[in-house]
């Protein structure tokens, strides 16, 4: 049985997949900065060819972290949070939040530092 008892191993995969590549974080930006975009939409803002932004799309939906809606002639591509939220629960969630937030709070105090001395 898998923690939570949501995201199984190949939707896993297909998540992990799908975040490796630096244009499909970029269209996921996108999507999260203005949701329900056309095709074209994605393609102005992407340094690639319309083929290619089909293709990575292709995989964002087979990992289920993009949804398409059809509105007359058009398609219009959504964010969906859930299998994120879901990665974040079962790698991220199960530590302590508090330790990883001082963490965090200390590497941007000491980046701070380092740029008023810089």
């Amino acid at each position: 049985m898998q923690p939570n008892g949501c995201i199984l191993g190949r939707e896993m995969d297909a998540v992990f997949k799908a975040l490796a590549d630096p244009s499909r974080r970029q269209l996921l930006d996108r999507l999260h900065r203005s949701n329900g975009q056309t095709l074209t939409e994605l393609c102005a803002h992407m340094d690639m060819t319309r083929q290619a932004v089909t293709k990575h799309l292709g995989l964002l939906e087979k990992a289920n972290l993009v949804g398409t809606v059809r509105r007359g002639r058009k398609k219009l591509h959504y964010l969906n949070p859930m299998p994120l939220h879901e990665l974040y629960e079962r790698w991220i969630g199960k530590y302590e939040r508090h330790r990883l937030q001082a963490l965090s709070d200390l590497k941007k105090g000491l980046e701070k530092n380092k740029k008023k001395k810089g």
